[in-house]
């Protein structure tokens, strides 16, 4: 099966490196590109790639709301030079399927599409670096679930995992348990937070002090 994606960047030189790492791959396909935000709302819902790779700064409207305005029905990964928290706070809210910045280099951005697909995220490391250090300190306590929702042990670990990055057969070998029944809980914790997506529980996890830096 080949995925389809649509590249949403103001500067030409980026879509068009983007295009050629990704059509190099054998299981991808650029379907589209925009040059802005609307352009790329437009062509998404018009060509329904699989996966989207949005900048943040964009004419006429910004990556962060291309996520929101498309997500959860496409996913979305940020591909962007900038690295700010506020801007990846945002992402992550607005249901984006990755944060990856773009000296991360090829392998990242493929690696990135795959995670998507697969139903997993891929976040720049240095960002998860800085955000579990930052968001997890000692003056961070832990939130209440929604009201009428309880986390059983198995889906904090969950949590715990999702938050460090792993992905479902990563976290499916630390748990002895299949990257199936990985998925099933992380569906579950997702309906129990009100979560769009994994990277949601993860955004949940940091803020609240669930987890800490390894």
């Amino acid at each position: 099966m080949t995925t389809s994606i649509l590249i949403a960047d103001d500067q030409e030189d980026i879509r068009s490196g983007f295009r050629l790492i990704l059509d190099s791959q054998p299981d991808m396909t650029v379907v589209g590109e925009a040059a802005d935000g609307e352009r790329a709302v437009e062509l998404a819902r018009r060509l329904r790639p699989d996966v989207v790779l949005a900048d943040i700064r964009m004419p006429r409207l910004d990556g962060l709301e291309v996520t929101r305005l498309l997500s959860p029905q496409t996913r979305v990964v940020v591909v962007t030079t900038f690295d700010q928290d506020d801007y990846v706070h945002a992402a992550l809210r607005n249901g984006a399927c990755g944060f990856l910045l773009k000296r991360s280099g090829p392998t990242l951005l493929i690696e990135g599409v795959r995670a998507a697909m697969a139903g997993d995220t891929l976040i720049s490391p240095q960002i998860t670096v800085r955000l579990l250090s930052r968001l997890s300190g000692p003056g961070t306590t832990a939130a209440p679930v929604p009201a009428g929702q309880v986390l059983t042990a198995r889906e904090r670990e969950i949590v715990r995992l999702v938050a460090r990055g792993r992905t479902n057969a990563e976290i499916g070998a630390e748990l002895f348990i299949s990257a199936g029944t990985a998925k099933t809980h992380i569906a579950n914790v997702q309906a129990k937070l009100g979560a769009r997506n994994r990277v949601g529980i993860a955004a949940w996890a940091w803020e609240h002090g669930v987890v800490g830096p390894e």
